[in-house]
């Protein structure tokens, strides 16, 4: 006789108990692909969420390192202007130049070649820039019986590893002159009147405004002609250079020891308080700007870190829940079935005794109650399976906030549901289809 008709016969008579026992697999199943589904969904969604909280603090890093590049845009700006009209703050002068004659005369009587100029522009300093060549003397302006300061001065010289830069003071045309606030006002010339100086004519091109310093009293020509009128080819008696607003306690100091460097023999100096305020005042600026980005993506990071341990907490919390729910009720399906098993076993003690009468053998008999066992652990899985998957889809967060809900079906866990199932099933069995197998058909039927 065939054992699994046997087993479809025995389900068919016994179906309360089968019933029971599919009820108790499905439950077990269920709970564990619930619970699953839950973890699954919880971590999907931590990451959806943590990676859009990721996004928005990246936003608004981006956000603020534009505002702080704008900002900061605005401030070299701004201190480009208030440097052209503070004037160059560093001076490059001969070795021999007396700086106690230079300060109380306010021009330098000592020279140095003009090529200096091109060897500082071609080498790759950083430290300073915008560097104009100059060559200016005190003199007696005969035509207007007065005392000036004449300058001479070209086109700033670009420096070779460095984008152009706007210049900080105009070039002077050669047969052109500039002339300072107290000049113009006093000798009560315009702009466009011709004038002589040195037996040389020069067509006034620029007036300035009151600077309140030694520029009001100055005249700008070419460098060129103010070389040839002071008898000084080639020569100048100083460089003029901007600070690069060096990030270094000592400024001063590293511009020296650079330019030491590539043109020994000169002496460096800065001009007044104005350009150390100034640089002083850029500084904090910028720190100001990067304390302020550092703090935004400071608080970004921690805003991340809450959301993290806020949704691992809940993870957690459903992991340990579903740590003590899920043997428990495993654990009460495997005890369920054997008992169930067991009672089966009890009430069809007369129908073994005549199986094994008519010939089934006891391994036979083991088969029809093992068969039947791994039947129910079957059925009991895909059921289970579909309503855990059901469950948790439905009470899951990120189900409901996303739309691709799909990836909470995980293949892998159904064919644990598959394997596990009837093998719970079968060894919560096993002990009561050994009875059965192992009851002695003559000692039945006798006490029947």
């Amino acid at each position: 006789m065939n054992v699994w008709r046997l087993v479809v016969r025995e389900i068919a008579h016994r179906k309360l108990n089968f019933l029971l026992g599919l009820l108790s697999v499905a439950v077990a199943v269920g709970s564990l692909v619930g619970a699953m589904t839950l973890v699954r969904g919880n971590e999907l969604r931590t990451g959806e969420l943590l990676a859009a909280k990721q996004a928005d603090v990246e936003k608004a890093i981006a956000k603020k390192e534009k505002e702080v590049a704008a900002a900061g845009a605005k401030l070299n700006d701004a201190m480009r202007k208030i440097t052209k009209g503070l004037g160059f703050n560093i001076l490059i002068l001969p070795q021999d130049q007396d700086l106690n004659e230079l300060h109380v005369e306010g021009t330098a009587s000592k020279s140095m070649p003009e090529s200096f100029v091109t060897t500082l522009a071609e080498s790759r300093i950083v430290t300073i820039n915008h560097l104009l060549p100059i060559v200016s003397k005190k003199l007696r302006w005969e035509e207007y019986d007065r005392t000036i300061l004449l300058t001479g001065t070209r086109g700033e010289v670009p420096q070779a590893h460095r984008d152009p830069k706007k210049p900080l003071l105009d070039h002077v045309p050669a047969g052109t002159m500039v002339l300072g606030y107290q000049l113009h006002k006093q000798a009560g010339l315009k702009v466009g009147d011709t004038v002589t100086l040195m037996d040389r004519e020069f067509k006034i091109t620029e007036t300035y405004p009151e600077r309140g310093t030694a520029d009001d009293s100055t005249a700008w020509v070419n460098l060129a002609e103010a070389q040839e009128m002071l008898g000084m080819q080639n020569l100048v008696n100083a460089i003029l250079a901007l600070e690069c607003n060096c990030a270094t306690v000592d400024r001063l100091a590293e511009i020296r020891n650079d330019i030491a460097g590539i043109l020994p023999g000169t002496q460096v100096i800065e001009r007044g308080p104005p350009a150390l305020a100034r640089a002083e005042a850029r500084n904090k600026a910028q720190a100001t700007a990067a304390a302020a980005l550092k703090h935004e993506q400071a608080a970004g990071r921690e805003a991340l870190e809450r959301e993290a341990a806020g949704r691992q907490l809940v993870e957690k919390q459903t992991e340990d829940f579903a740590a003590v729910l899920v043997p428990v009720v495993m654990i009460g399906c495997g005890v369920w079935i054997g008992f169930l098993a067991l009672m089966n076993v009890r009430q069809r003690s007369n129908e073994i005794g005549i199986l094994r009468a008519i010939g089934l053998k006891s391994t036979q008999i083991l088969l029809i109650f093992l068969g039947k066992a791994i039947l129910i652990g079957l059925a009991g899985a895909l059921l289970g399976y579909a309503a855990g998957y059901f469950v948790g889809v439905s009470w899951s967060d990120f189900a409901r906030n996303s739309v691709n809900s799909a990836r909470l079906f995980e293949p892998r866990l159904l064919l644990l549901a598959i394997i596990i199932a009837p093998l719970l099933s079968g060894l919560a069995s096993w002990l009561p289809a050994m009875l059965a197998a192992r009851q002695d058909p003559a000692i039945v039927l006798q006490g029947d």
